[in-house]
């Protein structure tokens, strides 16, 4: 979730606004030391890791944002948020995976930072870690489970978080479906919506929306990352100086650091990075074994899966692409994201005009954006013939498909057939002025289930 004040650091220096500027802004950072005697550390792979922390402070909110987005209650000084950051060597991609914080984690041997105590490896969540040993107990754990070596570390909280998207005027998230929960005060309908701050935080924030709790959060934050980096690179921040400095200053003021993320750095990233784009980012979350692992005395936690974990923190030491290789995107307008994947509707069209060969232009055109056609179009009969208006009838149990399949056919009319079966109906009617692409959002693929920032973002 707060990764979205790394992206701020490092995107927003594209722009080339100068030494002198960013010199100026450093001196708002915060500085923490988390790599203090650190020891027996993974060997360094091939370019630049940052650890980014969330955590939930909420010192600074104010007593009426606390009561309208929810934050009452004690915080529990841990890490809300856990992403570790991948940028490549060539500056050409960033890598962002999740790590749920509940994981099942071995956390080294340690002194509690408020009790003095000394305390031997022992088995933990990972959201615990922080709360032990603040950001040097976080990175040794981390750096533990992963063997991956942070050259960075980067805490951003509540504030930081709200402050950071309100500075870029806000991120433009499209949902296909409702999404409501009551414990953050979430409350949006399916299309796009423009959040503030506070809703923002809202909608990354909430696990009661849907049954997948902490993984379908983790895949809204990265959708929130990914609207964030769209939001920066085509707003025309990163060219006027004015403009990127009350962003940055705003930015900054809430980041704790370490000391060498610096000046210099955000210059070098700066200067590399000016063709950064949503599609030159990819999101994955960490390849789960155990849903719900107990543990005596901590509870149920999320277990990795060992071998699948081992292979994508490979790929990052070897400073690899997470996310497959995909052809160049089509000449037209972008696809529209639908809940179901198109591949897996199977569809039956009927020409309901006198149009002679309409059918069959309709069921090459729906295949052609990705729908299981039968290839064998009809001619409609009795009340269907001569239909003004195109027709989708479709058996209640496939009403999400359903409405995949209508996105696909802007203006057709939603019929529920009981007892039609995993089949669709399609009946052609005058008003047919073609087919809109569309995409299944969810649809992640490859070896670690990794999108890129340009799937997940608004058409």
């Amino acid at each position: 979730m707060r990764m979205a004040t790394t992206l701020s650091v490092v995107v927003l220096a594209a722009g080339g606004i100068g030494h002198a500027v960013v010199t100026s802004l450093d001196t708002g950072i915060t500085r923490v030391d988390p790599f203090k005697d650190m020891k027996n550390r993974p060997q360094a792979g091939h370019g630049m890791n940052v650890l980014v922390v969330g955590t939930d402070g909420r010192d600074r909110i104010t007593e009426e944002e606390r009561r309208k987005y929810r934050l009452g209650g004690a915080p529990c000084h841990c890490t809300d948020t856990v992403m570790l950051v991948h940028i490549s060597e060539d500056r050409e991609r960033a890598s962002v995976v999740s790590l749920p914080r509940d994981s099942y984690a071995e956390m080294p041997a340690h002194t509690d930072l408020t009790t003095g105590r000394h305390h031997n490896a022992h088995p933990v969540k990972l959201n615990a870690a922080y709360a032990e040993g603040g950001p040097g107990l976080t990175v040794r754990t981390v750096e533990s489970m992963t063997g991956v070596k942070i050259d960075h570390y980067l805490e951003v909280d509540f504030t930081s978080f709200m402050k950071t998207v309100d500075a870029v005027g806000g991120v433009r998230i499209c949902t296909t479906k409702p999404l409501k929960d009551s414990y953050t005060g979430l409350d949006l309908p399916a299309g796009p919506h423009e959040l503030d701050g506070g809703q923002a935080l809202q909608y990354v924030r909430a696990r009661h929306v849907d049954g997948a709790a902490d993984i379908g959060r983790m895949q809204r934050q990265q959708r929130f990352l990914a609207a964030l980096v769209d939001r920066l690179t085509s707003s025309g921040v990163l060219l006027n100086p004015v403009r990127f400095r009350q962003v940055a200053a705003t930015t900054l003021s809430s980041v704790r650091a370490d000391e060498g993320f610096g000046t210099d750095q955000m210059l070098a990233l700066a200067k590399a990075m000016r063709g950064f784009t949503p599609a030159s980012s990819e999101f994955v979350s960490v390849p789960l074994g155990d849903m719900s692992f107990p543990v005596k005395g901590i509870g149920s936690t999320v277990k990795w899966d060992a071998a699948k974990a081992q292979k994508l923190f490979q790929s990052l030491r070897e400073d690899r692409p997470l996310a497959p290789a995909r052809p160049p995107a089509p000449a037209g307008p972008r696809p529209a994201d639908v809940d179901v994947a198109p591949r897996t509707i199977r569809v039956q069209v009927y020409n309901g005009t006198r149009t002679v060969g309409l059918g069959g232009r309709v069921d090459a055109a729906l295949r052609g954006t990705g729908f299981d056609t039968t290839r064998a179009p009809r001619t409609a009969a009795g009340a269907n013939r001569g239909r003004a208006r195109t027709l989708i009838e479709y058996d209640p149990g496939w009403d999400r498909s359903a409405k995949s399949l209508a996105t696909a056919l802007p203006g057709a009319e939603l019929r529920p057939v009981k007892g039609q079966g995993g089949t669709l109906r399609v009946t052609v009617g005058a008003d047919y002025k073609g087919v809109a692409p569309v995409r299944a959002r969810e649809t992640q693929t490859g070896e670690f289930d990794a999108v890129t920032g340009d799937q997940v973002t608004c058409p």
